[in-house]
């Protein structure tokens, strides 16, 4: 079997990784990946880059693949799915017409009421009188959201009436402009990817991510500063809830509207006092929660995705989890995700390896020389795995503390408050182990 898989991402890092250590995977084909990725796939560019959705199908066709993975969300709303369907290759990704789901926010609201899916109350606003009215009538905490693709930077939560004007006022400014103000949901957030052939689902093992780019959520939305799985404080019965109550009515409600979903949706999760609410839907593996759900999962990846691919997921076996916690630290470029430098230099990767801890590439390039240096915002994972989270933080801020970057930062709090048991879920307090 060989697997493309598209982007260049820590995400797509941590895909090549599980797919190719797949028994039954022959070979993995990137395009365009990374200098982590080269190190354990073949990898080649795109010409005019993963949105082109011919030059996808070209590399697809020249190698021969059994299956396309497609990482970011970007080429899913362009249409590349579409592209390799239509040339009659397995694909796991949704179609643009399914992608909306993450590509506009008013789309997934509409669906979600369609579907009877529990969410936060909304208002999509198209002038800034309305922006005004709805934060009157939602109050405070503010949340507000640019409608589109916005690499998870596009949500101002604050209790600033004027900051939160402001962020509208920029989102109208750009052309079609479209925001959605929602109501704040009170509770601890989780993330849920749910495998779906168009009919069947099947969810993975839930994580926490850390969206915040300082200590203690501090500063402004990143794409994601770290995570960790399992979740020890989940409710039992949380991702059977999940799944039952939003993640199939979802399936159902784009299936029903002709749009059937394949691919992963990513669930995220508010828990509050009246029960689990959707924040949002994405459409793709999420970074950096990829990273430790996949680093736990023992059943073959290429083998699942596939038969969402080709409509057999019905027939997938069951999947089973490593019990022993991950953690996943982001490094970051200094000023990010304002205005990060680019081109430092990247030392002591080879160092941070272990037994229980690994690199996984992100914003990454070698230079003419040779040489490692920082090319994105988000420049690299490690991921530590342990007996419990205390040994999993432990292994992954070793490794983290080997790496060089001038001006690098990162957050030192990943899991800290669940490695304490200090995560409360609002009107149940209760601590119970996790059922996945």
């Amino acid at each position: 079997m060989k697997v493309l898989v598209i982007g260049s991402g820590a995400r797509e890092h941590a895909l090549v990784k599980s797919i190719a250590a797949d028994p039954m995977v022959d070979a993995v084909i990137a395009a365009p990946g990374n200098p982590g990725i080269a190190q354990i796939a073949h990898c080649e560019p795109v010409d005019g880059g993963v949105t082109n959705g011919a030059a996808v199908v070209e590399i697809a066709r020249r190698h021969a693949v059994d299956l396309v993975v497609i990482g970011p969300e970007a080429p899913l709303v362009e249409g590349v799915a579409d592209d390799l369907r239509d040339a009659g290759i397995p694909t796991f990704g949704p179609s643009a017409r399914a992608a909306q789901l993450e590509g506009s926010k008013a789309f997934a609201k509409r669906i979600m009421a369609e579907a009877g899916v529990p969410t936060a109350l909304a208002h999509v606003c198209t002038t800034r009188a309305e922006v005004e009215e709805a934060l009157d009538a939602l109050g405070f905490p503010y949340v507000v959201k640019d409608d589109g693709l916005a690499a998870g930077k596009g949500v101002v939560v604050t209790d600033d009436r004027e900051a939160a004007l402001a962020h509208a006022d920029a989102c109208l400014a750009r052309p079609d402009g479209r925001i959605v103000i929602e109501e704040y949901l009170d509770g601890p957030e989780v993330s849920l990817f749910c495998i779906s052939d168009g009919r069947t689902v099947i969810p993975l093992a839930p994580a926490q991510d850390f969206k915040r780019v300082a200590d203690d959520d501090q500063g402004p939305n990143t794409g994601g500063m770290g995570a960790y799985s399992p979740l020890p404080w989940a409710p039992p019965g949380l991702v059977e809830d999940v799944v039952e109550r939003i993640a199939k009515p979802t399936i159902d409600q784009m299936r029903n509207l002709d749009m059937p979903f394949v691919g992963v949706l990513y669930v995220g999760l508010a828990l509050t006092s009246r029960g689990p609410r959707v924040v949002e839907f994405n459409v793709r593996f999420g970074d950096p929660e990829t990273q430790v759900v996949l680093d736990r999962l023992v059943t073959s990846l290429a083998e699942l995705l596939l038969a969402a691919a080709t409509g057999e997921l019905d027939h997938a076996e069951a999947l089973y989890w490593r019990h022993e916690p991950s953690v996943t630290v982001v490094l970051a470029a200094p000023g990010y995700p304002d205005a990060p430098e680019l081109g430092g230099e990247l030392t002591g990767l080879d160092d941070a390896e272990s037994d229980t801890a690994y690199v996984l590439h992100a914003g990454t390039t070698r230079d003419a020389d040779g040489v490692l240096r920082a090319s994105g915002g988000r420049v690299l994972s490690v991921v530590g795995s342990g007996a419990d989270l205390a040994e999993a933080r432990a292994a992954a801020y070793a490794s983290m503390g080997r790496i060089g970057l001038a001006g690098g930062h990162f957050r030192r709090d990943i899991a800290a408050r669940a490695e304490r048991d200090a995560i409360l879920i609002p009107a149940d307090h209760a601590r119970k182990d996790s059922p996945r």
